[in-house]
């Protein structure tokens, strides 16, 4: 798919004696899974599926949610995310919507502001952060060339950064992440000297530093996330177009920004990467792209010194076809992700385990969604939430969704890593004061703070080893979904 292909996808037109034998053969074979760990396919009959929020019903609403539209949950409880389209400007709002499908607008974007695609992701202040591709004051591009905004849960817009174009920057479709280090780090689409995107940090003081300028041969039109993996390096992704297939880069958050091409894709094994990449617990980083050999998407995983597996190729029909969003790792330990097209022809929504057996689980349709294009995300609850860009019982201007498959909830860490005696917020739910206690791979934390039913901190106590949190609430045990870095 060609830049100026994709550049249209922003707003489709827009996923009984033989039975006692038999009785003692299931016996055994339940024995058998058991003993290698094995585990009932999550994708079955018993699976709920439905829309809990149609996008249009309600004036001022967020409308047609896009790449990349990360969700991101707050201390709240809330999924936080964002549109281009709606609102009272009908350019986009920043929203927050309740496990139970109670939305809120919390911003409308304006001509001044721009218009976001990115989604938000959640700092360890409790605000959100997040870009819009145009507006500012920015005045080499058209319209703006994009700005840095921090938003607040009461809905305080501030503009940490206006993109001029040029050597900085412009037109990011990514939010930045907040590093270990307390920094912001993200990409823009466009800008760099070969005007075909950079990697920047933005201190929390303001001062941008372009980290990286994209130069076509290694790489050109980022869109998708940066990763902080376990190593502390970022690692993304460039969707090429003009120049290549795309690529898999890592660069260093820190000294002289050191920049490494990992992969290049060739086609055969994957073409045009929108979305980032996740790290699953193998510590291998996982991703999709929008075509490849089939001609309709691959799933694949990188290691970080680049040893790249193609997973599996998408069919195009049962499969599913063009898969924007990029993939979660639940804690069943398996991938989840969604098609845009294929299924009944409205997307499917799959399941991919790290060996590569790949599952259907949803068939999008009119009027549950149709044309998935954002990443989806686990909540704390275990439940998998996401959004479609089309789609809904009256606008076809796209639903909010959940699957609930009966996996775990959890904890969830920011950050993942730190010192002994460093603070770590924990989201969650069921959270009570004095009665909630905390381990760091089974070493007690004696400072927590129970702020919210949804949300507490706690102070990584001495002797503290890496490995998982555990959370032990007055009707649960929950688990991190990821292990804690403890930093000598």
């Amino acid at each position: 798919m060609k830049r100026e292909q994709m550049l249209n996808v922003r707003f489709p037109r827009i996923v009984q004696s033989i039975a006692a034998k038999l009785w003692i053969v299931l016996v055994a074979l339940a024995v058998a899974l058991a003993a290698t760990g094995a585990h009932a396919d999550p994708c079955s009959s018993k699976s709920k599926f439905n829309s809990i929020y149609d996008f249009g019903d309600h004036a001022g609403d967020p409308l047609s949610p896009q790449f990349v539209g990360v969700i991101a949950q707050g201390r709240d409880g809330n999924l936080w995310s964002t549109t281009p389209l709606g609102g009272k400007n009908s350019l986009g709002t920043a929203f927050k919507l309740s496990p139970g499908g109670k939305l809120t607008a919390i911003y409308n974007f304006s001509s001044s502001t721009g218009q976001p695609y990115s989604g938000l992701t959640l700092g360890t202040n409790g605000n959100f952060y997040g870009t819009t591709y145009n507006g500012g004051t920015g005045t080499a591009c058209t319209g703006g060339c994009g700005t840095v905004f921090e938003l607040t849960p009461s809905g305080k817009l501030t503009v940490l950064w206006n993109f001029e174009g040029g050597n900085n920057g412009e037109n990011p479709y990514a939010p930045p992440i907040e590093g270990i280090d307390g920094n912001l780090y993200g990409t823009t689409y466009q800008g760099g000297a070969s005007k075909v995107g950079t990697i920047y940090q933005l201190t929390p003081s303001g001062k941008l530093t372009t980290m990286y300028q994209f130069d076509g041969p290694h790489g050109s039109f980022p869109i998708g996330p940066l990763v902080q993996a376990t190593d502390g390096n970022l690692y993304g992704t460039t969707a090429g177009f003009d120049f290549t297939y795309g690529t898999v880069f890592k660069v260093v958050p820190s000294g002289d920004f050191v920049f490494t091409l990992l992969f290049t894709f060739d086609a055969s094994d994957g073409a045009y990467p929108y979305a980032g990449l996740v790290q699953g617990s193998d510590a291998k980083l996982y991703g999709t792209t929008t075509q490849g050999a089939s001609g309709y998407g691959d799933v694949f995983e990188i290691t970080t010194k680049g040893v790249f597996t193609e997973l599996h190729p998408l069919n195009g029909s049962t499969d599913g076809a063009y898969p924007y969003a990029g993939l979660v790792q639940a804690t069943d330990g398996d991938f989840y992700g969604a098609a845009q097209k294929g299924g009944n022809g409205y997307g499917t929504f799959f399941r991919i385990t790290s060996k590569g057996t790949f599952t259907v689980c949803e068939d999008f349709n009119a009027t549950d969604g149709a044309d998935p294009l954002v990443t989806p995300i686990q909540h704390t609850n275990g439940t998998l939430y996401g959004d479609t860009s089309l789609g809904g019982d009256i606008n076809n201007t796209g639903v909010f969704y959940f699957l609930n498959l009966g996996l775990r909830p959890f904890v969830s860490l920011l950050p993942t890593s730190g010192k002994v005696g460093s603070m770590v917020e924990i989201l969650g739910q069921g959270f009570v004061k004095e009665k909630t206690t905390v381990s760091f791979n089974e070493t007690k934390a004696t400072m927590v703070k129970v702020v919210s039913a949804t949300y507490m901190t706690a102070t990584v106590p001495a002797n503290a080893t890496s490995g998982f949190v555990t959370v032990t609430t007055p009707t649960a045990t929950l688990q991190s979904n990821r292990k804690f870095r403890v930093i000598k």
